[in-house]
């Protein structure tokens, strides 16, 4: 039961900052969200952290040192991944965030931010994309290659650690139908992907002004 609330708590979050990242994109325009765009994003929510923390506590119980490993290597790779568009892109450090912080100041807000970015893409996709060369410290392009690379490599990295999880399963998961609970796991994972799909093709409240659909991007 309180794994249960706890992922609607957290899916209900992810939800609202969903609907607030597209006020925030498109805060020159009126925004209407419908009844069918908040359906798919609390199911591709629920399907996406849920299969995803799932597959990291079935790899973490038979190979308890390796998942620290894995967990560390997605939580840096997400916190220097802005940094490192930042120090590309040659853009001069913001200084517009709060005239009272110091450079110093600035850094350590600007590294609480990467961290709070990273720790969410662990298990999600960021609904707001961290862009330090923007004022806004927020992408305001649809970036459909990004995305797709992510749920590519998400999908294989989890395909992956159940297969780990597979070969080296202990006996604790003797009366488990490991490969039932491998594929509904992957499907669960594509369902969520599909209801992603759903939202920005047909559902979000502003999809007119999209350069293109996720479709054609695709």
């Amino acid at each position: 039961v309180c794994m249960v609330l706890s992922l609607l708590s957290i899916v209900y979050g992810a939800l609202r900052c969903n609907i607030l990242a597209i006020k925030i994109k498109y805060d020159d325009y009126s925004i209407r969200v419908k009844p069918a765009a908040y359906l798919c994003i609390f199911m591709w929510r629920s399907f996406e952290i849920a299969t995803r923390v799932t597959v990291l506590v079935l790899f973490g119980s038979v190979l308890r040192t390796w998942v620290f490993l894995v967990v560390l290597l997605n939580f840096l790779g997400f916190f220097l991944y802005p940094w490192i568009l930042f120090w590309l892109s040659k853009s001069p450090f913001p200084e517009n965030i709060e005239k009272e912080l110091s450079r110093l100041g600035t850094t350590i807000v600007l590294c609480l931010l990467t961290l709070l970015y990273a720790g969410i893409n662990m298990f999600c996709w960021s609904a707001a994309q961290v862009e330090l060369s923007d004022p806004d410290l927020i992408s305001k392009s649809q970036n459909w290659y990004r995305m797709t690379v992510y749920y590519i490599v998400r999908l294989m990295e989890n395909a992956f650690l159940l297969l780990m999880w597979y070969i080296y399963k202990t006996d604790f998961y003797l009366y488990v139908c490991a490969p039932m609970l491998f594929l509904q796991l992957l499907t669960g994972y594509c369902m969520g992907i599909f209801f992603m799909l759903l939202f920005y093709q047909f559902c979000h409240p502003c999809k007119k002004l999209f350069s293109s659909s996720i479709t054609e991007a695709l």
